[in-house]
Order: structure tokens, then C-alpha cells, then sequence
């Protein structure tokens, strides 16, 4: 069984305060674009084994994991394809060892939640693939527990998000008629790095309120330019200029708004018809 999880865009990010635990309350607007990775899941029936370092004892992998395309860094046991198969090993035993096979084409890091996207279609795929009889709700519970973000795409449809981002509002919200520019200029942000160089206007009280992102998705896309604020851009562009010369080329060749998504390095625009642009080969540059 394949899936293709897609990415999503920010319209708009507010970065409210800091919390007790250590996370920011926010708000944004989540959409979903069609830029896809593809994931394949397939039972495995072979018994594969490895073998334990420790003790020179052959060891059952339940899972086996493989991919393709963009590079994936970091341990693979961080993954979040592989962390959603246990999430649900652990309350369903019976779940069968899987050979799980993933073709990056979203940038990792780079404000499109592509990581989160793919390990809460490992939850759906996982849940159909074996008939887990999981609930909306229960797949959402789980996927909070891989990461904030990944709750979205369980619903995946435009939400209002509240709270670390997990605390989701369906929104009417409908942008099938435009096209999608999608630029990263392969710039790594941290995001810890990106939440401690917030401005201090950035960060403000529950008794001073931002602007009501639910009321500015519903004017015209050419009135958002001035209205619809991702807080994490100032920062971002003041530590890579490029990022500002990313967002005006984008203007330059009629993008009818154009912003930075997440925390950072991609670019977005949205144009009324298919646009004309060139970047550096380094880049990734879709249109969608």
C-alpha cells in the first residue's frame, strides 16, 4: 500500500508567549499543498533477523526501513515513520513486521513539516494497511505524540491552530484556483535558534492581541500582504538576506502574496496563473 504525504504552508504565524513547559503558544493558519513525498508500507513475512551487539544473539526487526530521493539525516531511529510503526506496536502486538520504504521529495528543516506529514500518514497507512479500526480521534491522540505539527495532517484540510499547533479549527478556506510557488533556498534554520532571536514585539501578552488571522484569510489574498505576518521572518531574513530577495523576485513576477512558511528557509507565493520565474539550480523550486 502507498501513500503520498504532502507538505503544508503557514498563512500567517503568530508566536504568543512562552509556556510553563518550556513550549510557545501560537496561532496559524495551516494549508495543505501538493508538494508529496511517497510512502510504501508491505507486510514482511521473511523473519529477518539481526543480530545483538551485546550478546551475539539473533534479534527479530519488526520493522525495515529504506528510502529514496532527498537525503534523510540524523539517526534513523528518530524517524518519524519508524517512532509512528512502534507507537502502534506497543498497543496493538499483533501488528505484523513491515518493510517501510520512503521517497523524500519535500526539503527536510525547511518550514514545510514534511517529517511530521509523513509520520502521521505512517499512522493512516498503518491503521487501513491492517484494518486497526482507529478512530479520527485516536489517530490525532497518537500523532500528537510523534510531534505537534503531525496532528494536521491527520485532518489534513486548512486549520486554524491554537496552543503548540496541535489544537486544530477547520477554516473555510479555498485556494484550488491559484498556483503555488515553492522556493527553499537549501538554508538551514534552527528552530530553538528561531524562537530565541523573536523580537520582543513578536512576543506579546494574552491582553494584547495580534491580529485575527480567521478574519484576514477571508478577504481578498491581495489585501494579505500587509496583514498576514509569519513572526518568525524577521528574524530569519535578517541572519539570511536571501530569504528577502527570495520573496521579492516572487512579488516581481506577480505572486499576489508571498511569505516564509514555519520557521524557515521556504518560500512561498501564490499567483493568479502559472508564473515565470528562474532560481539557482541549488534550490528547490516547485510549482504546484
Amino acid at each position: 500500500m502507498i501513500v503520498f504525504p504532502n507538505c503544508k504552508i503557514n498563512l500567517g504565524l503568530h508566536i504568543l508567549n512562552k509556556r510553563e513547559d518550556g513550549y510557545h503558544n501560537l496561532e496559524t493558519v495551516f494549508y495543505p499543498v501538493q508538494l508529496r513525498d511517497a510512502l510504501e508500507v508491505i507486510r514482511r513475512d521473511d523473519g529477518r533477523q539481526t543480530m545483538d551487539d551485546t550478546y551475539g544473539s539473533p534479534l527479530t526487526t519488526p520493522i525495515s526501513f529504506s528510502s529514496t530521493g532527498l537525503p534523510i539525516t540524523g539517526d534513523e531511529a528518530n524517524n518519524l515513520c519508524i517512532k509512528a510503526y512502534h507507537l502502534l506496536k506497543k498497543d496493538y502486538p499483533a501488528l505484523p513486521p513491515v518493510q517501510m520504504h520512503l521517497h523524500k521529495a519535500i526539503p527536510m528543516g525547511a518550514g514545510l513539516g514534511g517529517g511530521s506529514a509523513d509520520g502521521a500518514f505512517a499512522l493512516k497507512l498503518l491503521k487501513d494497511k491492517f484494518q486497526l479500526g482507529l478512530s479520527t480521534q485516536h489517530l490525532i491522540d497518537y500523532a500528537l505524540q510523534l510531534g505537534s505539527d503531525c496532528p494536521f495532517f491527520i485532518i489534513n484540510k486548512p486549520c486554524f491552530a491554537t496552543g503548540r499547533g496541535e489544537l486544530l479549527e477547520t477554516v473555510d478556506l479555498d485556494l484550488s484556483a491559484y498556483k503555488f510557488a515553492i522556493v527553499n533556498p537549501g538554508i538551514h534554520v534552527n528552530t530553538g535558534w528561531a524562537f530565541a532571536n523573536l523580537s520582543g514585539r513578536s512576543m506579546r501578552p494574552d491582553s494584547e492581541q495580534k491580529a485575527d488571522l480567521k478574519q484576514i484569510i477571508q478577504q481578498p489574498i491581495s489585501t494579505w500582504k500587509d496583514q498576514l505576518i509569519n513572526d518568525f521572518e524577521e528574524p530569519v531574513s535578517k541572519a539570511h538576506p536571501e530569504i528577502v530577495r527570495i520573496k521579492q523576485q516572487l512579488y516581481d513576477a506577480g505572486a499576489v502574496y508571498a511569505s516564509m512558511t514555519g520557521s524557515g528557509s521556504t518560500v512561498f507565493g501564490i499567483f493568479e496563473k502559472e508564473p515565470e520565474l528562474k532560481f539557482s539550480d541549488a534550490y528547490l523550486y516547485k510549482v504546484i
